[in-house]
């Protein structure tokens, strides 16, 4: 398969290197790396997931949490509060709190030993976090056990995303990239169906559902051992002749001589970087280090984990039955999984930038109507009727629908795409590590929220979906087709804001300072 680029907007002498011929074929080994790597994906979807069902539980309730068992049962207790412990929700935060943590570690293996060495660590930890949590006696076991996946989680989402976009070609970079989440999807579903059978098995139901996330982390562990290093990584750590096989061997051709300069000119300008956490804090560092954090705080305050972590409570608070709630999680699940579908087909041929303004105003409408409903239907005591109810259903599943082909998988696949190499894993820790923290913020305190501020919690995820949608208007640049190391050239230099942060001044000072 060859291909030829040529882009709209160069600077004077750049004509040649915008319409170089990379070749590349998409061969079995290529295809098997994308799938076995994304699996780090699935073991951070079957985590969100599982935490959800499992809380629901009254087995585990019971032995972990039975002042919120009793606080389930009483008939008079009000909708909105019945889950509203901060114990509970530290089951489901402490994970993404040590992700946190875990993502600034997993940044400087990633550049020292590499993507792959930090892929198998992932799963390591995974492995650890399954079994603690599946043995846990007491408290102290199961959140040393959420912390254990945390870590991995911290690794994973570090190394996955940048592998994806590192060997991808760049004319299915968006694609490949997207297969991340993708498979956080279809880890969420696979979450949702557990829970919902092992829902019935007593007393060890919520054992079973926990100690499963080892099957994801036993496939990313002998997958990651198949899997090549990138080929940036290796000229990075000055291994030429590995990278250019490597490149050899991803791109399924011999002549990759074009590609391999490329790759080869931005390793070579990121040697002159020898603090890349320095270099990040520089002028011309800021407009991919503040798009990248951005778009993971918008990602977590429109509210999708608040749906995902909790589907089976919130269905619960409407007035579902434990089983109807679990199945009514599955059916969010089933529209995530296929909605993704539809970003991996699009990403590459409609851009970024639509995606994630089209999604803004069918979540807008989504979230509100969610609000107005439960403000008039869903009151402190009683239920709502089956009617309406399944209204809510059907509006989540139409919320879940554009978040699954926008912002999802676009806050991960747009900050691994916009760093130039030099500071790329310390950029894409950054990353991570704004969305680990704001994905525990929501994980903390979203049933408190739920309890104080009743359906006004909806409007709330709706003003921050407006906010959102300006963002990409005006700051937001499109990155569709432009080779990954050409970023800064062709994306922010021709910015109308952020073309301003990267005059050849501030440049070359930058480099005198490294």
């Amino acid at each position: 398969m060859k291909t030829n680029f040529v882009f709209g907007h160069h600077h004077p002498g750049e004509e040649k290197m915008a319409s170089e011929v990379y070749q590349s074929k998409t061969t079995l080994y290529v295809l098997a790396c994308w799938i076995l790597a994304a699996f780090g994906g699935l073991m951070f979807g079957y985590d969100i997931g599982i935490s959800g069902g499992v809380t629901g539980m009254d087995d585990f309730l019971i032995k972990f949490f039975p002042k919120v068992h009793e606080r389930k049962l009483r008939a008079v207790e009000d909708n909105y509060c019945k889950y509203d412990d901060q114990m509970l929700q530290l089951f489901t935060s402490s994970l993404y709190l040590a992700a946190l943590v875990a993502s600034f570690f997993a940044s400087k293996l990633c550049t020292v030993l590499g993507r792959k060495p930090t892929i198998l660590l992932a799963s390591t930890f995974f492995l650890g976090g399954a079994g603690f949590s599946a043995g846990a006696e007491n408290k102290f076991m199961l959140i040393l056990g959420r912390i254990l996946f945390g870590i991995g989680v911290g690794f994973g989402n570090e190394a996955v995303p940048v592998f994806l976009s590192e060997i991808a070609p760049v004319q299915h970079r968006g694609a490949v990239n997207i297969l991340f989440q993708l498979f956080v999807t279809i880890g969420i579903f696979i979450a949702n169906l557990v829970n919902y059978s092992t829902s019935t098995l007593h007393p060890y139901g919520w054992r079973v559902s926990l100690g499963l996330a080892a099957v994801p982390g036993l496939v990313l562990f002998f997958g990651s051992m198949i899997l090549t290093e990138t080929p940036s990584n290796l000229t990075e750590r000055g291994k030429d002749t590995e990278a250019k096989a490597a490149l050899k061997r991803i791109r399924g051709v011999d002549n990759v001589d074009n590609e391999y300069e490329e790759i080869k000119r931005a390793c070579d300008a990121a040697k002159e970087f020898k603090q890349p956490f320095k270099k990040l804090m520089t002028r011309e560092s800021r407009p991919p280090l503040i798009i990248a954090i951005m778009l993971q705080v918008f990602q977590q305050f429109t509210g999708i984990n608040a749906i995902m972590f909790y589907a089976p409570v919130l269905f619960q608070t409407m007035g579902f039955k434990n089983n109807a709630s679990l199945l009514s999680a599955v059916i969010t699940g089933i529209v995530n999984v296929a909605s993704t579908f539809v970003s991996i087909y699009a990403v590459d041929k409609i851009g970024r930038r639509k995606l994630l303004l089209q999604a803004c105003v069918q979540m807008f409408i989504c979230q509100t109507a969610i609000g107005a409903i439960l403000f008039v239907n869903l009151k402190p005591t009683g239920t709502m009727g089956s009617g309406m109810a399944a209204l809510v259903v059907v509006l989540v599943c139409l919320y879940v629908m554009c978040f699954a082909w926008s912002w999802g998988p676009l806050g991960w696949l747009i900050p691994s795409e916009t760093f130039p190499v030099e500071t790329r894993t310390a950029g894409f820790a950054f990353a991570v590590s704004s969305n680990m923290l704001m994905t525990f913020v929501i994980a903390q305190s979203f049933l408190s929220m739920l309890c104080h501020m009743r359906a006004f919690i909806f409007f709330f995820f709706s003003a921050w979906i407006l906010a959102m949608g300006i963002f990409v208007v005006f700051l937001l640049p499109e990155t569709k087709g432009v080779p990954i190391d050409s970023i800064a050239e062709r994306v922010w230099k021709q910015h109308p804001v952020w073309k301003k942060f990267m005059d050849e001044h501030d440049d070359s000072k930058s480099r005198e300072m490294a």
